[in-house]
């Protein structure tokens, strides 16, 4: 696979059908009539002083999710992402990713301007990095290479089409990069859709990580924020870099308010969303040259190459927005469908109806 992308903000253009469905992302998802009540009667505070309680409760909550001591709203996952590695490192060194992950490809080279280090990318079939291939590109212990500062991983893996990690797989790492003494911190933006497909508990598929980020405003449906995870230490330096990077908020109580739900409720009802994209994979795979590998439909996220239509991605994403479908670029001729709580079965069976009747001039 090339390694060369589209733009991620890359999505259809075009006078839309009304409504549109929308599959760019579940980031698009509008807060739901009990979040909207919650942040409406949300008892708030100054957090910036730790003196709002709703900010309060929902930072204690996630943190017995995850069993761990401690975890700190920010308002989104990049910040949460770069908070982190400027925990994890110092300037000149190396971060080990794979090479379509979310902190090296769409966070703006905060790691570089904020952190001062580099990345060392490796690429992994599914998103999924193994101890062999991270071994490799650990920095040898010489004073004239850059070192080694921090793995990351990331789970489900955005740009590999929603993949998720054998807990396996991931905990060798970690188990390996830590006799090294070195940390691993996990973008797990959607570790609740990861945890629905495995069948366990957050807590223990991501227990072995140094730190963890998840969003709120993704699957589980909250209009903002994210939280970060780690041990009391940790969030304690967090706070300090969260106000460094301007997310020190007042009265936020609105905004956890609906994250609380998020958390609590959201969760229960993601197999829905993975069984709408599988069912949007299925369909979408019988039609003539659109190539899904369905095997790698793990959750929500499906990818679908469009090369064989003799339309480039940004072409094929005008041509579904024309008829009232918006959808995402992937890398190279790849375009992405992503189902949310917003999109029932009945617009996923549309949304195919307008991908056959888009690519049917290509097949004369």
């Amino acid at each position: 696979m090339s390694s060369s992308t589209q733009s991620q903000p890359v999505v259809s253009s075009g006078p839309l059908v009304s409504p549109a469905i929308d599959l760019r992302s579940d980031t698009v998802t509008k807060p739901t009539p009990e979040m909207r009540r919650a942040m409406f009667e949300a008892e708030v505070g100054d957090d910036v002083y730790a003196e709002d309680p709703t900010i309060n409760k929902l930072e204690k909550r996630a943190a017995e999710i995850f069993a761990r001591e401690a975890a700190i709203f920010v308002p989104t996952g990049s910040m949460g992402n770069q908070i982190a590695i400027k925990i994890h490192t110092r300037p000149g060194q190396e971060i080990i990713c794979e090479e379509r992950g979310h902190i090296f490809n769409y966070e703006m080279a905060t790691l570089a301007a904020f952190s001062g280090c580099m990345v060392r990318p490796i690429f992994a079939d599914g998103g999924a990095l193994h101890w062999d291939q991270v071994k490799k590109k650990i920095a040898a212990k010489t004073y004239y290479m850059a070192q080694t500062g921090l793995v990351s991983l990331e789970n489900t893996h955005n740009m590999a089409g929603g993949t998720v990690y054998p807990t396996e797989v991931a905990e060798e790492i970690c188990d390996n990069v830590h006799d090294l003494g070195l940390p691993v911190h996990l973008d797990g933006a959607r570790i609740f859709n990861a945890a629905t497909t495995l069948g366990k508990p957050v807590a223990e598929i991501t227990r072995k990580f140094d730190s963890v980020m998840f969003c709120l405003s993704k699957g589980l449906g909250a209009p903002v924020g994210s939280m970060l995870i780690g041990s009391r230490a940790f969030i304690d330096q967090a706070r300090k870099y969260r106000k460094a990077l301007g997310g020190g908020m007042r009265q936020a109580g609105i905004l956890a308010a609906a994250g609380l739900i998020a958390l609590e409720k959201m969760p229960a009802r993601l197999h829905e969303d993975h069984a709408n994209a599988k069912f949007l994979a299925t369909e979408l795979s019988k039609l003539p040259r659109i190539t899904i590998n369905l095997a790698s439909v793990h959750t929500n996220i499906v990818v679908a190459d469009v090369g064989a239509t003799g339309m480039s991605s940004v072409e094929f994403i005008r041509g579904v927005g024309e008829r009232g479908l918006k959808i995402g670029a992937g890398y190279g001729d790849s375009v992405r469908f992503v189902t949310h709580y917003d999109v029932n079965r009945a617009a996923c069976e549309r949304a195919v109806e307008i991908v056959r009747e888009t690519i049917a001039p290509t097949l004369r």
